[in-house]
């Protein structure tokens, strides 16, 4: 079998290459992040890379040409690869995730929980109908595989609902509304367990499972216990979202960018806690604001946070003062972030800056001038002393620069997302 010629430090690399599911990183010479992708065993699929390059198409083998180093985090399921995988292109985009795959690749879930009996499908394009959407996912196969799990645990329609009685009733693939086995309220409030599971809201979901499953019984109410029964033992079998020590995070090319956090900002230890803040509005109307929390440099969903200013005015950095007095005085239960980056430059920071300096949390800033693209470069603003600002333009293709562009890029869209919502609301009054 013909194999690429590898340098010893890829062959050590090699051997290193653990048995389980994962997300691995290809890099260039230079350390750049040239490639995500995902594996049920970790050692196999990355060896694949450097086997019968003759076997390749063009694009891959010049892939591999420029392959100088890989790393790699292991995870539990192969569920959780596919998770992760998703989030770690959205950080990075790396110019071969991009060039090896065309959009028809790129798939999202669609939940609309509006309707009376919502239904579950997958789509390449999602649009501004009220409708819950995640991903992007990078394959039809593996989702459509996770929904396949996810449907013998939170069974749900795959179809707008008839009120016929089909195979996947029989199957006990569908919650059985057609059959009289539970009602639209009770199938909604299955289908948002399934939802927090998306989000990744893994572990607090088991426990509120196995807290119900018990309420339930004492109340002899067992054709719930039973549901809640299943729900628990099932997500308890494909296994939990991994949350990664400190080291673990900082010893991969993944998480680079909170140690150059660290270095850059003059910190004690990494950031494991990120909250990136926006606003929202137009010309002052339907004010919003967004809160959204990477931990361990990814994104956690179920931290995010929204807020609809008391005060509705066309005054960023005012606003951005209100946003963060309200999150300071949730310190204690939502719990306390190690930086605070905010959209803004130093008009928003220097409104903020005294707050959250008496809590001793440090922020930084990022200043688009006014270029909201994706392209806009990543140039922030560190405070210095007790009055003077620090601007740095960072490196476009940098580890802190992309992690700082992803949280921006999601504070961004989260704000959006709710002052539409307002602006709806508002024009039907």
């Amino acid at each position: 079998m013909a194999t690429v010629s590898l340098t010893e430090r890829q062959k050590e690399k090699l051997k290193q290459l653990p048995k389980e599911p994962g997300v691995y990183f290809h890099k260039n010479r230079e350390g750049e992040v040239i490639y995500v992708g995902k594996a049920a065993i970790l050692r196999n699929r990355v060896r694949q890379y450097f086997q019968s390059p003759e076997r390749k198409d063009a694009k891959t083998r010049a892939l591999v040409a420029e392959i100088y180093d890989t790393d790699w985090i292991t995870v539990d399921t192969e569920m959780d690869a596919l998770f992760l995988e998703s989030e770690m292109i959205k950080r990075y985009m790396p110019k071969w995730n991009i060039l090896l795959r065309d959009d028809k690749s790129v798939t999202y879930v669609r939940i609309d929980m509006k309707s009376e009996v919502p239904y579950v499908s997958m789509t390449r394009n999602p649009e501004d109908d009220g409708a819950e959407y995640f991903g992007p996912y990078y394959g039809k196969a593996p989702i459509a595989t996770a929904l396949r799990i996810l449907r013998r645990i939170f069974p749900y329609y795959d179809k707008p609902y008839n009120g016929r009685k089909t195979l996947n009733t029989d199957l006990g693939l569908t919650p059985g509304i057609e059959v009289g086995k539970t009602t639209p309220k009770d199938y909604k409030a299955s289908l948002r367990r399934m939802i927090s599971y998306l989000k990744g809201n893994r572990k607090k979901l088991i426990r509120e499972l196995e807290k119900q499953m018990y309420e339930a019984s004492a109340k002899g109410e067992y054709e719930k216990a039973a549901e809640y029964r299943n729900q628990y033992f099932g997500l308890k079998g494909i296994g939990t979202k991994i949350v990664f020590s400190d080291k673990e995070f900082l010893d991969i090319s993944s998480d680079q960018a909170l140690g150059e956090l660290m270095d850059m900002l003059g910190l004690e230890k990494p950031p494991v806690r990120i909250e990136g803040y926006d606003i929202s509005h137009q010309s002052g109307k339907n004010v919003t604001g967004s809160m959204v929390c990477f931990i361990n440099g990814t994104a956690d969903r179920t931290k995010y946070r929204r807020f609809k200013l008391h005060k509705q005015q066309n005054n960023d950095p005012e606003s951005m003062r209100e946003i963060i007095t309200r999150r300071l005085h949730h310190l204690s239960d939502w719990g306390r972030p190690d930086l605070i980056i905010l959209d803004g430059s130093v008009g928003q920071v220097s409104a903020i800056r005294e707050i959250v300096g008496a809590e001793k949390i440090p922020v930084i800033g990022r200043d688009k001038s006014g270029d909201h693209s994706k392209n806009a470069r990543v140039r922030i603003v560190i405070p210095k002393g007790t009055e003077d600002y620090e601007m740095v333009e960072l490196m476009p293709d940098s580890h802190i620069a992309k992690l700082i562009a992803r949280i921006d890029e999601e504070s961004h869209r989260f704000a959006i997302q709710y002052h539409t919502l307002l602006k709806r609301k508002d024009a039907l009054k």
